[in-house]
């Protein structure tokens, strides 16, 4: 069975090809990876500090139906050959996923094959099984963390999620932006903030680790973010801060979530007696919280999974794959509903 995968949910849109062949023959998942086309709209974005969601859903509406061009010609399929489609049908921007909802349900229509709408976040929580090397059994222990969303989740199977613990105000990825912002980084601030504290000092700020020992899983980052600022007004008082404050403040930063994120992490194996720990989501990439969790894992002989760089942002390959797993577990999914049904709030507890 092939899965055509759409991903219109924010900023980049992503279309993808996966063939459950392989699971079925015993192989690595990634190898039902065929192809895949993405594009990021970070570019058009950059000069307005974030998303514009008009502007992202015009966007979209351009470059869907060349990415999926793209992506059955890498993987040497058409459009004959598909036998269902998937596509992410929130939570996210409004008028983006019914870009990618109303491509996919008019290819659907036209090739007269099932379509299945697909939970942005179970995308993501699936993507590290697609890692050419994954050898990650059911159940484990899953951390989501991006820019919209920071929960740990505990693992059953495919569609069999319970919430451990979540964020009560902003998510890591958000975090991050905010104090890239306050920092004069540019969008998205993700990744600048990290590359900044490389070069900082690890003890020259110290923030606070919000509800590091709460006693429960959940998370709170608006704290956090309130305490950079109140730093950086106290250096500004004095003199304009430096390429060194900025690089200080940024480890600081990074320091105290990270820290905080991976305690979470190791509490939540600890409280379900998993040994798997499964990472997904913008933030998974960021290099300072894979060392750091290395670290605690081994320590408690447990394993992290993380999926491809390629694939920790949003990506049309986590759509198909989720929709081809759905459809194996249960086929009698494969229906064919033509209707508009996107949910752009859609807590995953939800799904169930």
């Amino acid at each position: 069975m092939r899965v055509l995968g759409i991903e219109t949910s924010c900023d980049e849109t992503g279309v993808a090809i996966v063939d459950t062949a392989p699971w079925e023959a015993g192989q690595p998942a990634g190898k039902g990876l065929l192809g895949q086309a993405l594009y990021s709209q970070i570019a058009m974005h950059v000069d307005y500090g974030g998303v514009v969601p008009e502007l992202a859903s015009r966007d979209h509406i351009k470059r869907v139906i060349p990415l999926i061009n793209q992506s059955l010609k890498e993987s040497n399929s058409t459009l004959s050959e598909i036998d269902a489609i998937a596509y992410t049908q929130g939570p996210g921007l409004a008028g983006a996923l019914l870009v990618g909802a109303s491509v996919a349900k008019g290819l659907a229509l036209a090739l007269d094959k099932p379509v299945l709408g697909i939970h942005h976040l179970e995308g993501h929580l699936l993507s590290p099984l697609l890692a050419d090397d994954a050898n990650i059994q059911f159940p484990f222990v899953a951390l989501l963390v991006s820019g919209g969303h920071t929960q740990l989740m505990e693992v059953t199977g495919v569609g069999e999620y319970a919430i451990l613990g979540e964020t009560l105000d902003d998510a890591a990825g958000e975090a991050f932006d905010k104090t890239a912002k306050l920092l004069g980084l540019s969008y998205p601030g993700g990744p600048a903030v990290s590359a900044l504290a490389k070069l900082g000092q690890s003890d020259h700020y110290q923030f606070p680790r919000p509800m590091k020992h709460s006693g429960d899983l959940d998370f709170s980052f608006a704290g956090l973010k309130t305490s950079v600022l109140t730093q950086v007004k106290k250096l500004q008082l004095n003199s304009p801060l430096t390429k060194a404050d900025h690089a200080d403040i940024a480890r600081g930063f990074v320091d105290a979530i990270v820290e905080v994120l991976v305690s979470k992490s190791i509490q939540a194996l600890k409280k379900s007696g998993m040994k798997t720990l499964v990472v997904a989501g913008g933030v998974g990439a960021n290099e300072q919280l894979r060392q750091a969790l290395a670290i605690a894992c081994e320590k408690e002989g447990a394993t992290v999974h993380y999926p491809p760089l390629h694939l920790c942002t949003d990506n049309g390959a986590m759509i198909a794959f989720a929709g081809a797993m759905r459809l194996k577990k249960n086929p009698q999914l494969a229906q064919k509903h033509w209707g508009f049904d996107v949910r752009p709030r859609w807590p995953l507890d939800q799904l169930l």
